[in-house]
């Protein structure tokens, strides 16, 4: 990649990058009363980052888990001394009179639905990540958000890293050189749950769960917490993990969507147990440098496994390593002294809830450190490699016409059909 090209295209300088993270002076403003839409395990993580940043009141919550909906308003009446009101749909939620912004944090083949109906009452949107299950919902939210005109974050904390910011930096400063190849990878042993079916827990309607996508027979391992591994329902590891490191790759270089996608890999240790690769080797070629991700959800993973999890950049100069709290800088030649460079670490989903919360109150997209058409690429871009994945086939991708070109089979995986009574938005 040609660091002149880099510079000119770089749209955050380094005073943005190191923006506070925590609001200020609005302790005497009133809050954004918010609503949360799934409040599972990490709809409570994201919930509680934002009553830490301030700012925020949570007078609604809504999930189709009994238990869920009983036990997270209690604990919310703790945290803020007020006890939101408890719904078990998101359609009554939304209408409650008061609510000014929502959460969604159910599993992505929820989002759109629901991402469009809050985007119709015209509340502001924190989204987690993936943005939608397929490619073709993603862009009908993207287009449900221009006409609405609110404010949308997604779930991309890692925008929020120290790290990565000053990883941006070095890139930037030019002392890695040109950077004609990237490599990113998340290796690790998933702790599944039981596979046999059965029946649901008497708290869980499994027939709301499933919504709009097919109607999976109930086991736990499809189940809350462990529907990430579900081709269905989270889409496999690159989708649901994957995504933190092609999206700050993408936001630390400045680039748009590959043109061309070719992915290997299958299901060598865990078949029967998930539906989604345990092994996975993705080549995403972007105009201005390759990028390759791979993953292995079994053995030790990496030859090092320090560097399991975090992405490489490398330059002619020096290679780069880069994870959530570390730097590693290995210049180029023999016996090079490796620089190491220890981040202190911040609360990234507190200060990107932060960053959300400051964008609100002072109604400014421009602050926002990850725009719902960003989001929308790095989520294409992880769908449109699984799609060459489930047809074993190159993908190449017209991002100026939105569509996959000279592939009938993969266009077909754009969108795929909704269930029942369900009905897809359009993408226009």
């Amino acid at each position: 990649m040609n660091r002149r090209k880099f510079i000119k295209q770089g749209s955050m300088g380094a005073a943005a990058l190191y923006a506070p993270l925590h609001i200020t002076g609005y302790a005497q403003e009133a809050k954004i009363k918010t609503g949360l839409i799934g409040c599972g395990w990490y709809g409570m993580v994201i919930t509680k980052a934002a009553l830490q940043a301030g700012g925020v009141e949570i007078i609604a919550i809504c999930d189709i888990d009994t238990d869920h909906l009983k036990s997270s308003a209690d604990e919310l009446e703790e945290l803020q001394g007020k006890r939101p009101v408890t719904y078990d749909s998101y359609e009554e939620l939304l209408d409650h009179k008061a609510l000014e912004a929502v959460f969604i944090a159910t599993p992505p083949h929820w989002h759109a639905l629901q991402f469009i109906a809050a985007c119709e009452k015209g509340l502001d949107i924190y989204c987690e990540k993936p943005l939608s299950y397929d490619v073709m919902e993603g862009l009908a939210m993207v287009h449900a958000a221009g006409r609405a005109g609110n404010i949308v974050q997604l779930g991309f904390q890692r925008r929020q890293s120290g790290a990565f910011a000053r990883v941006k930096e070095i890139v930037r400063e030019g002392r890695i050189g040109d950077i004609h190849q990237v490599s990113a990878q998340i290796h690790y042993n998933p702790v599944l749950k039981d596979t046999i079916v059965q029946d649901p827990p008497a708290s869980l309607d499994w027939e709301r769960w499933c919504g709009p996508a097919p109607k999976l027979p109930y086991c736990p391992n499809i189940g809350h917490l462990t529907w990430r591994l579900e081709k269905e329902y989270g889409n496999g590891h690159l989708v649901d993990w994957g995504i933190h490191h092609i999206d700050i790759i993408r936001h630390i270089l400045d680039l748009p969507m590959p043109v061309n996608f070719s992915a290997k890999g299958g299901l060598n240790v865990l078949k029967g147990k998930i539906t989604t690769p345990d092994t996975l080797t993705v080549d995403f070629e972007f105009e201005e440098v390759p990028l390759r991700w791979q993953h292995r959800l079994w053995g030790s993973g990496s030859v090092n496994p320090e560097y399991n999890n975090g992405i490489f950049f490398y330059g002619e100069n020096a290679t780069l390593f880069a994870s959530d709290r570390k730097i590693v800088i290995m210049p180029a030649g023999r016996n090079q002294e490796q620089e190491v460079i220890e981040v202190p670490g911040t609360d990234m989903a507190v200060a990107h809830m932060a960053n959300f919360i400051n964008s609100v109150k002072k109604k400014d997209k421009g602050q926002l450190s990850c725009t719902i058409e960003d989001a929308y690429r790095s989520t294409a871009t992880v769908q449109l490699a699984m799609i060459s994945y489930y047809t074993n086939s190159n993908i190449e991708w017209d991002q100026d016409a939105m569509k996959v070109t000279g592939n009938t089979q993969a266009s077909k995986l754009l969108a795929r059909d909704y269930r029942g009574k369900f009905k897809r938005p359009s993408p226009g």
